[in-house]
């Protein structure tokens, strides 16, 4: 990927989507310093990795009336826990994501006389920050069950997780359910898929991390496959995943 200029930076902030009301994204992660200089080191300060912590933060201009608008969003998720996924180029499977369990420390909104009233806030992870790719993209209203697109992620070795977001933003129907599932194989055939991450079933707006226990998974290719219940149902959703 050669530079980018940022135009369609996707911003998806547990259950809502502030992809439309954002204008500046930005997201950091950090591992503190810890000094290791002994007399050995040669007159050289030496440091080993600490703690490591991440973060996302937003701006842009405010919005209320529903859960999917960012007042009402910021204030139901703060002080809360929940997935966050950032995506520089666009929400297209196989694009850029980075992805975070976070939690929603900080708001703010509203400015001087005269001014588009703005908003801005931030979270902090309470896991690691994780580049992956988009698994699915939520243009797409979904009615039926399916699959997604096959990434091919690469083995996960022991020691690494498979981590993974969902975000259920729009839900209509009667008695609509969505089950999703991260599934895995030796190739894109599928032929004999393993499931690998189970999200709670979702018949309202929700979000939802997982991460797989460590354990080794040799298989390289990964896609998102949902499932589909009740009498016209209709969600739109976002996925995305990664392995760290």
């Amino acid at each position: 990927m050669s530079f980018i200029t940022l135009t369609n930076v996707r911003l998806f902030a547990v259950s809502a989507d502030l992809t439309g009301a954002s204008n500046k994204v930005e997201l950091s992660a950090e591992f503190e310093e810890k000094d290791s200089t002994t007399y050995g080191s040669n007159g050289w300060k030496t440091v080993l990795a600490g703690i490591g912590h991440a973060e996302i933060s937003g701006e842009g201009f405010w919005e209320s009336g529903d859960a999917s608008r960012v007042d009402d969003a910021s204030w139901a998720q703060l002080g809360g826990v929940g997935p966050w996924t950032v995506a520089p180029v666009g929400a297209t499977p196989g694009d850029l994501a980075y992805l975070v369990r976070a939690m929603r420390s900080e708001y703010g909104a509203l400015g001087a006389v005269g001014d588009i009233a703005p908003w801005k806030g931030k979270a902090s992870s309470t896991w690691p920050l994780v580049r992956g790719q988009v698994a699915h993209n939520p243009a797409t209203a979904r009615t039926s069950s399916g699959n997604g697109t096959d990434a091919t992620l690469g083995a996960v070795a022991a020691g690494q997780r498979l981590y993974a977001s969902l975000h259920v933003l729009s839900v209509s129907g009667t008695t609509p359910t969505l089950d999703v599932v991260i599934e895995s194989d030796v190739d894109s055939a599928y032929a004999s898929p393993i499931t690998q991450l189970t999200f709670s079933q979702a018949n309202a707006i929700s979000a939802e991390a997982l991460r797989t226990d460590g354990t080794a998974i040799t298989d390289t290719h990964f896609r998102a496959r949902w499932t589909i219940g009740g009498t016209t149902p209709s969600f739109l959703f976002a996925v995305a995943f990664g392995i760290k």
